[in-house]
């Protein structure tokens, strides 16, 4: 598992594979550390129907008081919450808020360039390729997200804006 421990005020980069890849800044009132950790449960390069892609699933989690700067994909991501509420603000093109299983999903709403949702337990996003966004954990609990993510081999799992 990977682990990152953010100062206050500090920017990191999440890299190293397939998954939350952003840039997180933290604020905390204690000049304690916020902390993100991502792991990476599985992977495969080259799915069928997908040559020169990477499919990868991924843990993220976002302790309370963290920020995730500005950042798009280079592919697809389905970041679905488990538990905590996650702040997700659109800042170009739009994502699609859904809920429910994934062979039966429902659409809770797109999220235009400019909206912010709150993304609860059981939701899901779908972010497109050049997406912008960010997102933060305003809460007491942890944000536990688990992600699918399918770029282009070699691709950074995010880039900063």
């Amino acid at each position: 598992m990977k682990r990152l421990v953010l100062p206050v005020a500090g920017l990191a980069l999440l890299a190293g594979g397939f998954g939350a890849g952003i840039a997180a800044s933290a604020h905390a009132s204690d000049d304690a550390p916020v902390t993100v950790t991502r792991q990476s449960w599985a992977e495969t390069r080259s799915p069928t129907g997908a040559p020169g892609r990477t499919l990868g699933l991924s843990r993220v989690v976002v302790m309370p008081g963290a920020v995730l700067a500005s950042h798009h994909h280079p592919g697809t991501q389905l970041g679905y919450v488990a538990e905590g509420v996650l702040t997700y603000t659109v800042e170009t093109k739009s994502a699609k808020l859904m809920k429910g299983p994934g062979d039966d999903p429902t659409l809770v709403r797109t999220v235009r360039a400019g909206q912010t949702v709150k993304v609860r337990p059981g939701q899901w996003l779908v972010e497109q390729q050049g997406e912008v966004h960010h997102a933060a954990n305003a809460g007491d609990v942890p944000v536990v997200i688990y992600l699918s993510t399918l770029f282009r081999t070699g691709s950074p799992a995010a880039i900063s804006d």
